[in-house]
């Protein structure tokens, strides 16, 4: 009898430790259902073809290490930070703009507006005129008409203000003309004394004045603002001008 009662109560026991153990695994089965695989994308962020940051690319811009987009505009070839960039201080050698009670700062080609606590990178106004043009620009043609050009902006020489204005793009600006045969490529100028950029640029700037003062050739005019048949003859003599006066400033000039 008391056989019998412990047979029994082993098979109890056999059967309950089966069903548990089946409940574990059907559990264990239910929990790995519901993980999701890792994706191959997921592991291997740097796959090939992934975009990269400053890539470029059609319709996507260029950047290099500190933010700053390039312009490509006319082959220009130049970065500048976008507008809206913000600045806690302004750079140096900065020249100050007015217009009206707004103040405008430019350096480089790089215009900035105080904004709270420092700068933010803006487009000036129309009609702002700056005596100097940026160290870098490109001059670009019209219809005979010089267009100087950097970083989204387009100026234009104004005789009656002695500077060159912010002006609006022109209509045509993305199909510029061949320039007329008196717009040869310019003078090549280097410092030879450690000048810097915003000193080489105003030193051009006086040296094409007194060249143009001396010669009557302004080669930011249509034909040179010379009579027809002299525009040759106009050039070669701005040219030695401008050359004479760089060298006496210690540049060189090819």
């Amino acid at each position: 009898m008391r056989q019998a009662s412990k047979i029994a109560l082993l098979s109890v026991a056999l059967l309950l430790s089966g069903v548990q153990l089946s409940t574990s695994a059907a559990a264990a089965d239910e929990h790995d259902r519901g993980r999701a695989e890792a994706r191959p994308e997921a592991r291997s962020p740097g796959r090939p073809g992934a975009a990269r940051p400053g890539a470029g690319g059609p319709g996507r811009p260029s950047f290099d290490g500190r933010g700053q987009v390039l312009d490509g505009r006319y082959n220009h070839g130049r970065y500048y930070p976008p507008v809206g960039t913000f600045n806690r201080s302004l750079p140096g050698e900065y020249r100050p703009y007015y217009r009206g009670r707004d103040r405008y700062y430019f350096n480089g080609g790089i215009w900035y507006a105080p904004r709270g606590p420092g700068f933010v990178v803006v487009s000036p106004p129309r009609g702002l005129v700056i005596s100097v043009l940026p160290p870098f620009y490109s001059t670009v043609w019209f219809g005979g008409v010089p267009y100087y050009y950097a970083d989204n902006v387009y100026y234009s020489w104004q005789a009656d203000q002695n500077g060159y204005a912010v002006v609006d793009p022109p209509e045509n600006a993305d199909e510029p003309s061949t320039p007329p045969d008196t717009a040869q490529n310019d003078l090549m100028i280097y410092p030879k004394n450690g000048q810097t950029k915003e000193q080489q640029a105003a030193d051009q700037f006086e040296c094409h004045k007194w060249a143009q003062g001396q010669t009557g050739f302004d080669p930011t005019q249509a034909g040179g603002g010379v009579a027809p048949g002299s525009a040759d003859a106009g050039r070669n003599n701005y040219n030695r001008a401008m050359s004479a006066c760089l060298q006496g400033r210690g540049y060189q000039v090819n």
